[in-house]
């Protein structure tokens, strides 16, 4: 049987904000990608060196030590593969862009196991058997569509995780909220689980982590407001918290809207469709980032899906007949 396992193999100096730690800890903050129990299973068999010397997980590292990295990676995942169609937007050796249709969840959970983007990418390209969690380095919700990068391999793994920990991976979003929003604005309230619905998000000034939205408004109506958004963070849930918390939850929303807004003096034909609208209203139109292989700038759109084009023109029927 062939082996299919890939190697590891790369040298990093440690820097000033992470001297005197553990060794596991300086590796975890540098190769976030990996589990701390992986990257101390490799100090233990001797695959990784400080200053061409063997340590210990606990022994404290000093600034500018460097630390040599040659391991095996075995496959990391015993999902199955499974044929599903795939809306590939781009591919090349080093990546894939998807668009994410509503209702793909992306990653097998309990009650999930089967019929998720991670088994379709599987299928379509098995060395991803060798990258944490398929190569999946964002997620989508189940009824967010949109787009996603997948890196192939390992090198392209790293710099893309790398890439999102400096922010400079572009993503943005349209969606529709309820209510009349006057400007765009910045929301930069930290997120965190919900105290006591351990399935919701919630904003945590205590416990929760740094999230940052930026959105401008793109199209008021009569009682919605269509706009983009772009994150700067990618917490769980964000932009659902995030406009739910500045009380304009997104049209759809079963987790965050609370009930079913029918605005008063609506026409007939926008209250049929905000009743049914099966999802929240979000979709990821765009992807900018630096590729990883040419170094250069590259980027990707996906348009609207239907669900949302009749939404919108739906709005714009019933503000022109207000």
């Amino acid at each position: 049987m062939k082996n299919t396992a890939q190697t590891i193999n790369c040298q990093v100096i440690v820097p000033e904000h992470l001297a005197e730690k553990r060794l596991d800890q300086i590796l975890s903050a540098l190769f976030p990608e990996y589990s701390r129990s992986r990257l101390q299973r490799w100090i233990r068999n001797q695959q990784i060196l400080v200053d061409q010397q063997l340590k210990r997980p606990r022994d404290k590292i000093k600034a500018g030590a460097l630390i040599t990295i040659s391991a095996i990676l075995p496959e990391e995942t015993k999902w199955e593969a499974q044929k599903l169609p795939l809306k590939i937007i781009y591919e090349d050796k080093a990546l894939l862009v998807i668009n994410k249709p509503a209702g793909l969840v992306v990653h097998p959970a309990v009650g999930n196991p089967n019929n998720t983007l991670l088994n379709a990418l599987l299928h379509h390209c098995s060395q991803l058997k060798q990258l944490p969690r398929a190569g999946i380095i964002h997620r989508l919700d189940k009824d967010t569509t949109g787009l996603l990068v997948v890196p192939k391999n390992l090198d392209a793994h790293t710099n893309l995780v790398r890439q999102l920990q400096a922010r400079t991976i572009q993503r943005d979003y349209y969606a529709v909220v309820q209510g009349v929003l006057i400007s765009g604005k910045t929301v930069n309230a930290p997120i965190g689980r919900h105290p006591r619905l351990r399935k919701k998000m919630a904003v945590n000034e205590l416990s929760g982590k740094e999230a940052i939205s930026h959105f401008r408004v793109l199209e008021r109506f009569s009682h919605h407001t269509w706009i983009k958004v772009q994150l700067e963070t990618g917490r769980t849930h964000q932009i659902r918290v995030h406009m739910a918390h500045i009380n304009h939850p997104l049209v759809g929303d079963k987790t965050y809207r609370g009930r079913l807004h029918l605005p008063k003096k609506a026409s007939e034909v926008l209250i049929n469709c905000l009743r049914q609208f099966p999802r929240q209203a979000l979709h990821a139109y765009h992807l900018k980032l630096i590729h990883p292989v040419t170094q250069m700038a590259v980027e990707w759109e996906a348009p609207l899906p239907d669900d949302l084009k009749i939404l919108i023109s739906c709005l714009r029927e019933d503000k022109q007949h207000a």
